[in-house]
C-alpha cells in the first residue's frame, strides 16, 4: 500500500454503490486520476466533493485493489460563485468540457495551470466572459487543435467546414470575433459576436476532438450558451 497528496479539480462523480462515488479529478501533473471516495455521500463528504473544487486529494493505492481517495478543501474557493447563476453555469460548462478534452491515462501539458488560471479570474473578477472565451481557445491549442486567430487578425472569416481563415467570405464562412476576444467590456452587441464564437469553438472541438472519441458537447454547455445568449438580447 503506497499513499501520495495531489491538488486537482473535482470533474466528474458518479454514485458506486450505497454511501460511496466514484470520482475523476485533474492533477497538478495535468492527468487525469480517478478513484472510490469511501462514504462519499454522507453529508460531511457530500458538501466537499462537489465538481470544480480545488481540493487536495490524498490517494491511497492499495495492491489489486481499487483506488481510494479523501480531500480537503483548498484555493481557489469556487464556492463563493454559488449564487451567480452565470459563474456558477460558466464553471460547470467548463468543467465538464475539461472532462471531454482528456481522457485518463492521458498527460495533456500545462492543462491544469491555464485552467486554475481562468476559475481564479472567473471567482475574483466581474469582467470575465472574455477570459473564458480565451480560455476555450487556449484549451483547443493545448489538445493540439490551434486555431491561431493572433497570426490571422487581418483575415475576416472563418471557414467552418476547411477549419480555416479566409479574407472573402464563403458559404461555409462566419465573421470572426478578432476585436471582442481583446476587449474587455460586453455589450448587447456583442451578441452575434459571442454566438460566432461558439460555433467556431463547437465545429472545431467536433470535428477534430469529438467525433474521433463518440462523444458529444455535454448539457453543461448548452445550458450555459443558452443563458449567456439570452442575457445578451436583453
Amino acid at each position: 500500500r503506497s499513499q501520495k497528496k495531489i491538488k486537482g479539480i473535482l470533474l466528474f462523480t458518479k454514485i458506486h454503490k450505497e454511501n460511496d462515488l466514484y470520482i475523476k479529478f485533474l492533477s497538478n501533473d495535468d492527468e487525469l486520476v480517478s478513484g472510490i471516495v469511501y462514504g462519499g455521500l454522507s453529508k460531511k463528504k457530500n458538501n466537499l466533493y462537489q465538481l470544480g473544487f480545488f481540493l487536495d486529494f490524498n490517494i491511497f493505492i492499495k495492491t489489486n485493489k481499487v483506488t481510494s481517495i479523501n480531500a480537503e478543501l483548498t484555493p481557489p474557493y469556487m464556492s463563493q460563485i454559488i449564487n451567480d447563476k452565470f459563474k456558477l453555469h460558466c464553471l460547470l460548462s467548463t468543467i465538464s468540457i475539461i472532462n471531454l478534452s482528456i481522457l485518463e491515462g492521458q498527460k495533456v501539458n500545462n492543462i491544469f495551470k491555464y485552467s486554475e488560471n481562468f476559475f481564479k479570474i472567473l471567482t475574483n473578477n466581474n469582467k470575465w466572459l472574455i477570459s473564458h472565451l480565451n480560455y476555450l481557445l487556449d484549451l483547443l491549442k493545448l489538445i493540439g487543435y490551434d486555431i491561431d486567430h493572433l497570426n490571422n487578425f487581418n483575415k475576416k472569416y472563418f471557414d467552418l467546414e476547411k477549419l480555416n481563415f479566409l479574407n472573402d467570405i464563403s458559404n461555409s464562412s462566419i465573421e470572426f470575433p478578432h476585436k471582442l476576444l481583446s476587449s474587455n467590456n460586453i455589450y448587447k452587441k456583442n451578441h452575434d459576436e459571442i454566438s460566432n464564437f461558439f460555433k467556431i469553438f463547437e465545429t472545431v472541438f467536433e470535428k477534430n476532438h469529438l467525433l474521433n472519441i463518440n462523444l458529444y458537447l455535454p448539457n453543461h454547455y448548452h445550458l450555459f450558451k443558452k443563458l449567456l445568449l439570452e442575457k445578451l438580447k436583453i
